[in-house]
């Protein structure tokens, strides 16, 4: 199969590199002759008018000389090389642009897809939950929540999540509808349900990203122990 470089060009100058690469490769040597401009139109599915431009650009290259009666003769291998390099530059350059534009469009597709996808759980985890409005979250209470061992009522909790405690699990004991006074300790899983968007806040609430002042929390387990006394 034939060498042909594929650059973004006219015809005629595809061509015209085709014919250079061709003499690099030695296939033509200097001297050689090439086809009448007839031939080569029909070797590369042209008019003969864009074969003709082809040998032109090689002729001003000096490449190939046109000569009357003898046709086209190869006149220079140098020539041919600088040619060829030249073209291998910009379609090396023009491969790269192609290459980061297709990377981007194929990450935009993917983006595209991933949002469609996104939408699609959300959306669906929506209806599950209007259909299933009592199916419990949980969460699991660490010793990163500034509010160990202070009760659901210390905390106002239902206040600040809108979220209904419907049990606590502690090792191998599950306690249901704990009540206000039951305390929050390491380890616990919460179950609790509320609105669309009670989880979100629950998390929000049990591991802020600012906890609250040291004074706040002391007030807090001070009251939580008048509490029990």
């Amino acid at each position: 199969m034939e060498h042909k470089i594929k650059v973004s060009a006219p015809v005629y100058q595809q061509i015209a590199a085709d014919i250079a690469a061709k003499i690099v490769e030695r296939r033509y040597q200097v001297g050689d002759r090439l086809y009448a401009r007839s031939a080569l139109a029909s070797q590369y599915s042209v008019s003969p008018e864009t074969a003709r431009r082809a040998i032109a650009v090689l002729s001003d290259l000096e490449i190939v000389s046109v000569v009357k009666g003898s046709g086209v003769v190869i006149l220079s291998y140098d020539n041919a090389v600088r040619f060829v390099q030249q073209f291998m530059d910009i379609k090396s350059m023009y491969d790269l642009k192609k290459n980061i534009m297709d990377s981007l469009d194929r990450q935009r597709k993917e983006a595209e897809h991933m949002a469609e996808s996104i939408s699609e759980i959300l959306d669906r985890t929506e209806r599950f939950q209007a259909f299933n409005p009592f199916i419990p979250f949980e969460i699991e209470i660490t010793s990163k929540t500034p509010y160990l061992n202070l009760s659901i009522s210390d905390l106002n909790f239902w206040h600040y999540t809108t979220a209904t405690i419907l049990g606590i699990r502690r090792g191998e004991m599950m306690m249901v509808s704990p009540g206000p006074y039951a305390v929050l300790c390491e380890g616990d899983i919460l179950y609790y349900c509320g609105d669309t968007d009670c989880q979100q806040r629950v998390r929000n609430f049990l591991y802020p990203e600012h906890p609250p002042e040291k004074a706040i929390l002391d007030k807090l387990r001070a009251s939580h122990r008048d509490g029990k006394e």
